[in-house]
């Protein structure tokens, strides 16, 4: 005589406890191995984008630069400042080379000054006061003509850009190309 068997009792038998543990480990194992890789590629990719911090930003045009020896502009969003000094304008990097801390602008003492442990900087970056270990951090700076986008001076070692007479020439700071400061004696 042959055994009627239903259809839930081919696949019990097919599928015993321990196939069924393999299966959902195995399972398991290739959801977090794709979630990984999906999350390793994310991270490699080059996230920094024009006007974001990490990129270049577009500060303005040469018109619109503050006077010589005028208090800085502030762009906390890409966290620099836009300091002008009779050499020329430069980018300084909003973070306190002593601790990392966020120094700002006194407009009173016409000096950068860090709350936290009180470094002071010179209106360039220059270091003046306090347990820093050397000067301010600055960015790589272009001014750039603002009809063919050629490039009309540059500085990529930090130092201060004198300003074109070209009003409409754009200014541009290379968050990316960050330059240390001079350590002082």
């Amino acid at each position: 005589m042959a055994e009627v068997t239903s259809p839930a009792d081919e696949f019990t038998k097919r599928v015993n406890r321990r196939e069924f543990l393999n299966f959902a480990w195995l399972a398991s194992l290739g959801f977090i191995t794709l979630n990984i890789a999906g999350a390793t590629y994310l991270f490699s990719m080059p996230r920094f984008k024009e006007g974001e911090f990490g990129g270049v930003v577009t500060v303005g045009t040469v018109a619109e630069m503050p006077e010589a020896e005028a208090s800085p502009l502030n762009f906390p969003k890409v966290k620099f400042w836009l300091s002008h000094t009779s050499q020329g304008v430069m980018a300084l990097y909003k973070v306190c080379t002593h601790l990392g801390c966020l120094y700002n602008w006194r407009e009173q003492e016409h000096k950068f000054v860090c709350p936290c442990h009180g470094s002071q900087f010179e209106l360039n970056g220059n270091y003046i006061l306090g347990p820093a270990p050397r000067s301010l951090d600055r960015f790589a700076i272009q001014i750039v003509d603002q009809g063919s986008g050629e490039v009309i001076a540059q500085s990529e070692n930090g130092e201060p850009l004198p300003l074109p007479e070209n009003a409409n020439a754009i200014v541009r700071v290379d968050t990316g190309k960050r330059i240390k400061g001079a350590p002082h004696a």
